[in-house]
């Protein structure tokens, strides 16, 4: 059983390699000096136990561990990476999902004790004190109910989108604009991101 996992591993790993580093099974034969027929035989399951000297060749085409091409998915593997921020390896920061019939009377609260007390998503990026504002009504012309839009709390004067709560009708509105009368109007902060519902 466990060869035939590897060979599987070994099978849907060159397969990926192949369309992912644009070659074709010809490139791969030529260069790595094994014939068609052995590619073949791999590629069509006919192998169950594939030389060491083959897979060696095999990984040194493709510049991948001679090691991981039969235990690890590489086409996962790479997605996982390019994911991954530049900036090394950092963790995704949890963020508390409050909402938005209960997001004015929780504005006030620190992150800490929202991450205690609510649901939590992650965002994977650098940036702090962040809420997620699950909309319930939706904002017209903007979000529908069920949108989660993730929100760098507190005041900003860049010109990015923010999401401000009208206290005389209790409705949220996004606006670029800079500058309000915050006997109307709270703002809750920047949005960083939306993810929308289904």
């Amino acid at each position: 059983m466990y060869k035939k996992e590897k060979t599987e591993k070994l099978k849907s790993n060159i397969k990926y390699l192949i369309k992912s580093r644009g070659e074709t099974r010809m490139s791969l034969c030529n260069s790595s000096g094994l014939t068609r027929t052995t590619i073949y035989n791999i590629l069509e399951g006919k192998v169950v136990n594939v030389q060491q000297s083959t897979i060696r060749k095999i990984s040194d085409f493709f510049g991948v561990s001679y090691k991981e091409i039969e235990t690890v998915d590489f086409e996962e593997k790479e997605m996982v990476e390019s994911s991954i921020s530049l900036h090394g390896n950092m963790n995704p920061a949890a963020v508390p999902i409050i909402k938005e019939s209960l997001l004015f009377q929780n504005l006030d609260k620190r992150i800490g004790e929202l991450a205690a007390t609510h649901p939590l998503t992650y965002y994977f990026g650098t940036a702090c004190n962040l809420i997620g504002v699950l909309l319930e009504r939706g904002i017209s012309g903007v979000n529908d109910p069920g949108d989660l839009l993730i929100i760098k709390k507190g005041l900003s004067n860049s010109d990015k989108e923010k999401l401000v709560y009208d206290k005389s009708t209790k409705k949220l509105f996004v606006t670029c604009a800079p500058l309000f009368d915050s006997d109307v109007f709270c703002v809750v902060g920047e949005i960083i991101e939306e993810r929308f519902n289904g």
